[in-house]
């Protein structure tokens, strides 16, 4: 069983709360890094907490969701190891585990609704990594980390 940590911004508790349920209805043990309230705070402190959680535990893969996912991927794509992708829908969140090796998905809680949010998880938790002619470009993107 994977392990899934799960974190957001103020503007995405309600969001964040639905998914913690539904990945545990899916199987995966869920880590909830926070937020916890609707009180106004820094996506960055979430994105950090989530991207060294799934450094450090190998296998283990990250939900991260504030208003538009996209502040979460900046910020957490500048951990070491961390390829963290911002999708709005089903095929981006499959293609970015089969092809590049994601291993955090970042939502945009006001950019999509609940329904797309669950299969979009779904689909990016269950979908492995193809490797193979996408590895030398996972490589690529790693070596590039300590620029």
């Amino acid at each position: 069983m994977k392990n899934v940590y799960i974190g957001c911004d103020h503007a995405a508790l309600e969001m964040k709360n639905m998914l913690i349920g539904h990945v545990n209805s899916l199987g995966y043990s869920v880590t909830d890094v926070g937020t916890y309230t609707s009180d106004s705070v820094d996506y960055p402190v979430y994105a950090k907490k989530v991207a060294l959680a799934v450094r450090e535990d190998e296998g283990s893969l990250g939900i991260l969701i504030c208003g538009t996912g996209i502040g979460m991927s900046i910020a957490a794509n500048k951990v070491k190891g961390i390829r963290a992708a911002a999708v709005s829908e089903v095929y981006s969140a499959k293609m970015t585990r089969l092809h590049n090796d994601a291993n955090i998905v970042c939502l945009g809680a006001r950019v999509i609704g609940p329904e797309t949010a669950k299969m979009i998880v779904e689909a990016f938790l269950s979908t492995e990594y193809e490797g193979g002619r996408h590895q030398r470009r996972v490589d690529m993107i790693s070596e590039m980390e300590g620029i």
